[in-house]
């Protein structure tokens, strides 16, 4: 699923079969489908299973609670359910479990953005307890990856009155490798391994969440040797290690699947001019910003889907930096320097590195006689105090991305709600005709160029001005067993890791 980008740092003491990990935030609601932050979607993705799950190269659909499933025709989709899974209370997963799950996120008692993902379900219907079947009203390019959401139990949540405040979002039930055994917001989140999950036991006994948000604290633990995993800045792999270090680390280095942009807010008359964020986005240099803050472990990003999907359109460059020309647009949008364009840039301080891009961000475009204000808040108050309710002129924020893109979750006007990801407020009538048309298409090849097409319209609109592609770079205890690094990351396993 898709998640608040959010940088979380890996962390662990070697103490028997425990692992400690580290998040710069408090997760917000521990229930797969309210789940919209990065925190609680890490932590939710140890406690939870979907349907299906992708490979371990990110690339194919493959059975996660269900142990099969197929197409009967291009709209009917049959899961049949493992019968040898148990709910963390001891309880059997049927299809009843699954069955609600759905009913649910159609119910007018939630607000996700995980909702519109299944608008194209005509019905679910129970065959037997471990056999559904998923009519689709059309065919639709992503009927296989929507029940890789997270399944919810029945027996717990039918009689819920408020599921966005239920107790259940802190003290979850899932069906994962994991099982919540402790939840103490800013300090630590432990869970245990689930002796009865599926697959197997995991190796190791117990992971343990610090909720750490300085970064040089992290840093400072990992750096002392006192921790197994943690996210290196590019700063910190470049400056701060010695050769002893990496002794005792393995370094893995990948592109991350996620980019940070800065956001406009479009109900804003100001950012509803086109010339205005033309003028913004020329006065970026976007490569000062790859070089000072990551040493060119980072590239920069063209538009809203990633290079290593299919969606990326290649004939989109990068934008060049023209001083010249932004002051002309700011000049025929009314302002000068007398009359000067002003505005916020907000931002989080849980990930370390946007504070600092913002004060760059700042600097650049002072040049064409912008002027910009700063706000650096902590991350559940951004989230609850700006994003969510509109309250900002731009945010300075990024998008972790499935391999798959759904154009529909950023960009339709239907994703302008409460809760929803279109919070700037962006409508273009081409783009949601193309975003509508491009979901009934099954045909992989016209699809990519499709999505090729909205990339280009998306950045010529300007509703984001598109910065970086950071890489993620992380330091591996070498005393971990059973690490298996692949170009999509080493996570996919980790089930079977053993402590030495």
């Amino acid at each position: 699923m898709k998640y608040f980008f959010l940088v979380i740092v890996f962390v662990s003491i070697l103490q028997g079969g425990t692992l400690h990990l580290a998040l710069s935030a408090n997760p917000s609601r521990l229930n797969p489908i309210l789940a919209t932050d990065s925190a609680s979607g890490e932590i939710t993705s140890f406690l939870f299973n979907g349907l299906v799950k992708f490979d371990k190269n990110q690339k194919e659909i493959i059975p996660d609670l269900a142990k099969n499933f197929y197409f009967e025709d291009s709209k009917t989709l049959v899961f049949e359910l493992k019968k040898n899974v148990f709910w963390h209370d001891g309880k059997k997963l049927t299809a009843d479990d699954v069955i609600f799950t759905y009913n649910l996120l159609l119910s007018p008692k939630i607000a996700s953005p995980y909702s519109s993902s299944f608008r194209f379900v005509k019905n679910v219907q129970k065959i037997d307890d471990y056999t559904i079947r998923v009519d689709y009203k059309k065919s639709y390019f992503k009927a296989l990856e929507i029940w890789m959401m997270g399944i919810l139990p029945k027996h717990l949540l039918a009689n819920e009155k408020n599921i966005m405040s239920s107790s259940f979002n802190t003290h979850p039930i899932g069906t994962g490798p994991y099982i919540l055994e402790k939840l103490e917001f800013s300090k630590d989140i432990i869970l245990k391994a689930n002796k009865k999950y599926f697959e197997h036991e995991p190796y190791i006994d117990k992971i343990s969440f610090h909720v750490i948000p300085d970064s040089m604290t992290r840093f400072l633990m990992l750096k002392s040797y006192k921790l197994d995993i943690g996210s290196l800045s590019p700063i910190e792999y470049e400056k701060k290690l010695n050769n002893d270090f990496f002794q005792h680390f393995n370094i893995y280095e990948n592109i991350s699947l996620s980019y940070t942009y800065l956001g406009f807010n479009l109900r804003k008359k100001k950012f509803q001019d086109p010339r205005v964020r033309k003028a913004l986005s020329l006065a970026i240099d976007r490569d000062e910003i790859v070089d000072i803050m990551f040493f060119g472990h980072a590239e920069v990003c063209t538009g809203p889907f990633l290079p290593t999907s299919s969606a990326f359109n290649p004939n989109v460059k990068k934008p060049k930096r023209d001083l010249k020309k932004a002051k002309e647009l700011l000049k025929e949008a009314g302002y000068d320097k007398d009359h000067p364009l002003i505005f916020e840039i907000a931002t989080s301080n849980s990930n370390p590195t946007r504070p600092y891009v913002a004060q760059i961000l700042q600097y650049q475009l002072q040049q064409i006689g912008v002027v910009v204000k700063l706000r650096i808040m902590e991350w559940q108050a951004f989230l609850n105090m700006v994003v969510f309710p509109h309250k900002f002129d731009t945010v300075l924020l990024g998008w972790g991305l499935s391999p798959t893109p759904d154009p529909r979750l950023f960009w339709h006007s239907s994703s302008d709600v409460k809760g929803g990801f279109n919070f700037i407020g962006y409508h273009n009538k081409e783009l949601d005709r193309l975003i509508e048309k491009s979901e009934t298409i099954v045909d992989r090849k016209k699809l990519a160029q499709m999505w090729q097409k909205m990339f280009q319209i998306i950045v010529d609109d300007n509703p984001y001005l598109f910065l970086y592609i950071p890489s993620s770079i992380s330091a591996v205890n070498k005393k971990i067993e059973g690490i298996k690094p692949l170009p999509s990351g080493y996570w996919y396993n980790y089930i079977d890791w053993k402590i030495q």
